[in-house]
Formats: C-alpha cells, sequence, structure tokens
C-alpha cells in the first residue's frame, strides 16, 4: 500500500459512523452484513449509510457483494493487513525482531 492509499483509507475511518460500520463489519466476519441491516444496527439512514459504505468500498476496506436486489458488505481483511502493513514498514529502527510478536498477533485468524 502506498502513502495516498493509506491516507484515503484514515481519511473513511475518521468519521464516527464509518468507524462504527468497519468496526461492525469486522466482528461479523465473512460473511458480513446487508446494508440495511447494517443501518438497522447503528440506527443510521440508509441513503445516508450507503454514503458512508461507498467511501469504506473507495478505500479497500470493504467490499461489497450484489445478493438479488441487496447488497451485501464485508470487511475487505486485505486491504486492513495493507493499511498495518504500511504503519508497520518502518518499524522497529530497523530491528524487525523487534515487531515480530505484533505481526504475529496481527495475523492471527481470530
Amino acid at each position: 500500500m502506498d502513502k495516498n492509499h493509506a491516507l484515503n483509507a484514515f481519511a473513511a475511518l475518521s468519521q464516527t459512523t464509518r468507524l462504527d460500520v468497519f468496526r461492525l463489519l469486522i466482528q461479523a466476519g465473512e460473511k458480513g452484513m446487508l446494508a440495511g441491516d447494517i443501518s438497522d444496527a447503528l440506527q443510521v439512514r440508509q441513503n445516508t449509510m450507503s454514503a458512508h459504505l461507498a467511501t469504506l468500498a473507495r478505500a479497500g476496506l470493504i467490499r461489497p457483494t450484489r445478493e438479488g436486489r441487496a447488497i451485501r458488505y464485508a470487511s475487505d481483511m486485505e486491504g486492513l493487513r495493507g493499511l498495518l502493513a504500511f504503519l508497520m514498514e518502518d518499524c522497529c529502527g530497523g530491528r524487525p525482531e523487534l515487531c515480530q510478536p505484533i505481526i504475529k498477533e496481527l495475523a492471527c485468524p481470530c
């Protein structure tokens, strides 16, 4: 991930509702959630939620899948891994062994 992609991801997550959506979708796991269910869970109007979901998708943090007339959203773990890798790229002052405990924890498929 380059700096511009990282900045887009951080900008997407810098808004309260979008951060809540992203955390909710991480909790939902691979199955994700339907857009309407996300709106209901966070008590946000569907048209407003649609704009937030589009921003997160453009940032590469979530991915949409059409299911008939509905859209299901799930967290994009590759996008998250890319963002975390960007943050840790120059970690530990050139001593990557210091970062190993963190990297192992992040790799956990919990």
